[in-house]
């Protein structure tokens, strides 16, 4: 699931970067989702990849407050980024003459830092103090099966979700992998034949 995750946010990220024809707000916020979708997931299962390999569920105080501090600020400016992502929608159509100016470059890139500026701020400040002052018990099992379709199951949905099912992200794909093809089989060319 990890690698099904990264690989799909990459080739969304990839397609989207190599095609022209995507570069738009709905766009740019994709790309930014799915690298964060990479960063969620990233801070969490390879600590518990190698936790079930060797059998041990230890972690020392610093890896536990990093794992916390990284998940909750990539977690955090997810929510946000979804946010600015359903703004961007609802201009799109309840404002479709004047998407272009009203969504323009330097509106995206503000609304994108925004996003990571209140994941530190909110997240960070009230995440921490419950984690932290958490004197509540809960079940293991329950607790383990809710982190795991937060952190796991959902980044590996979104490039189905939002990306795939896309047309103009399916047409940037083809057009990726067939310009790759190309260079492949001409690398492969030169090789034979110096």
């Amino acid at each position: 699931m990890y690698l099904i995750t990264v690989f799909g946010n990459l080739l969304i990220i990839l397609a989207v970067s190599s095609d022209s024809h995507l570069h738009t707000p709905m766009y740019f916020f994709l790309v930014n989702l799915s690298f964060l979708d990479i960063c969620v997931i990233s801070t969490i299962i390879p600590k518990m990849l190698v936790s079930i390999q060797t059998q041990s569920k230890v972690i020392t105080y610093t890896e536990c407050i990093s794992q916390i501090c990284f998940s909750t600020l990539f977690a955090g400016c997810d929510d946000f980024l979804l946010a600015v992502m359903a703004y961007d929608r609802f201009v799109a159509i309840c404002h479709p003459l004047h998407y272009t100016v009203i969504m323009n470059p330097h509106l995206c890139v503000l609304l994108v830092l925004m996003s990571w500026i209140m994941i530190v701020s909110l997240f960070y400040c009230t995440v921490l103090g419950v984690y932290l002052s958490s004197a509540a018990t809960q079940s293991s099992h329950s607790s383990a099966v809710a982190s795991v379709m937060y952190t796991v199951v959902t980044p590996m949905l979104n490039p189905f979700i939002y990306s795939l099912r896309n047309k103009d992200i399916k047409a940037a794909l083809l057009r990726f992998f067939k310009r790759a093809t190309i260079k492949g089989t001409i690398v492969l060319v030169v090789k034979k034949y110096p």
